[in-house]
């Protein structure tokens, strides 16, 4: 069973940036559909980032230009880099990767002060 592992939530004021991190328990990235999503308390989970097998990478309109989804070489780590952080990114952030399954991690808190 692949585990997803996400870290780097916290707090921080408006305008500010913090970077997510997400580590599989396998080498399941590559080659494989992987992202980030976001629930806000009492709304649906909302895409946030997808990167293709093919390597090109697709946001939400309320974050392009502000969030970058990126890997390393490990092939086991996923990031989030956001920007630019609006109280309205406040959510619990999830990642998630698809490689014959659907994966999920437990979720990070990303508070964003106004």
């Amino acid at each position: 069973q692949v585990q997803l592992v996400e870290s780097g939530g916290g707090l921080v004021q408006a305008g500010g940036s913090l970077r997510l991190s997400c580590t599989a328990s396998e080498r399941i990235f590559t080659g494989n559909l992987m992202g980030w999503f976001r629930q806000i308390p009492g709304n649906q989970r909302e895409l946030v980032a997808l990167l293709s097998r093919d390597g090109s990478a697709d946001y939400a309109d309320f974050v392009k230009g502000r969030f970058t989804i990126s890997t390393d070489n490990t092939e086991t780590t996923v990031y989030l880099q956001m920007n630019s952080l609006k109280p309205e990114d406040t959510a619990v952030y999830y990642c998630y990767a698809h490689a014959s399954y659907d994966y999920w991690g437990q979720g990070t808190q990303v508070t964003v002060s106004s």
